[in-house]
């Protein structure tokens, strides 16, 4: 991890446009706000490219999306594309229905993704590896590392899939991440707000390995300082020490 690439996320506050899940919009909006970048939550088809382009970077998560909104997700993601600034998708339960799998088939022809980021049901979905998931949930169990290294090759792209150990696989380098903590399973919009200080720690000045390692790692030091504290008793208490933790320094955040 490196603490100069969160700092200069919160001395240049990059713009990061959210194209989300309804559910965790306000959670992620304060959560990137705690962390230093500056949110902005925009679907409406005839805005999306305007707001694109006066971005940093998009984050595009299909979570609750309809089919107006993929319309939408396509065109901001274009946009972000002729900028040349990052564009993370988030494949949120993929495998659930045939209306998302053909949904973001439609994104990753029409757009270029500078990183993947999912848990591994979501990305071996992305590479048509069986893998067993409840919902949006994935509960099976394989061989992760196979799973991002094809979405990597597969979609040119940097593939990060998150779990106990998160796995990140850039440029043919395979990275692991042991930080975080279990209740993050429990709260809604975990990985949804991962998914936004990953794109804002992609508009830094260094290699995209740095640049991811740093989002996962950085983000599961919060996680462990927030459950350690002595006024947390469990996912509720949780939510806000967490949001407080994503604002500290990265020499604030001690493995507990």
């Amino acid at each position: 991890m490196k603490d100069s690439i969160i700092q200069e996320v919160r001395a240049t506050t990059p713009l990061i446009h959210n194209l989300t899940n309804e559910v965790v919009m306000n959670f992620s909006a304060n959560g990137l706000l705690a962390f230093g970048g500056a949110p902005v939550m925009a679907k409406a088809k005839q805005e999306v490219e305007e707001m694109a382009a006066a971005a940093d970077g998009v984050l595009i998560n299909i979570g609750t999306t309809s089919l107006t909104e993929l319309e939408a997700m396509k065109l901001a993601g274009k946009a972000a594309n002729k900028k040349g600034i990052p564009v993370v998708l988030d494949p949120v339960g993929v495998g659930a229905t045939s209306f998302r799998q053909d949904g973001v088939r439609q994104l990753l022809q029409a757009v270029s993704f500078t990183a993947i980021k999912g848990n591994a049901g979501e990305m071996a979905q992305l590479v048509d590896i069986p893998w067993e998931t409840k919902g949006v949930e994935s509960v099976g169990d394989g061989n992760v590392e196979e799973i991002v290294a094809k979405v990597a090759k597969l979609y040119q792209t940097t593939a990060i899939i998150t779990g106990k150990t998160d796995v990140i696989c850039s440029n043919e380098k395979m990275i692991h991440n042991t930080t975080g903590h279990a209740w993050l399973e429990k709260i809604t919009g975990a990985g949804c707000l991962l998914g936004s200080i990953l794109t804002a720690c992609l508009t830094t000045n260094y290699s995209i390995e740095e640049q991811a390692l740093t989002a996962v790692q950085f983000y599961g030091l919060a996680a462990e300082h927030a459950a350690a504290q002595s006024y947390v008793y469990g996912p509720g208490s949780f939510l806000p020490a967490f949001i407080d933790a994503l604002s500290l320094k990265s020499e604030q955040l001690e493995r507990s």
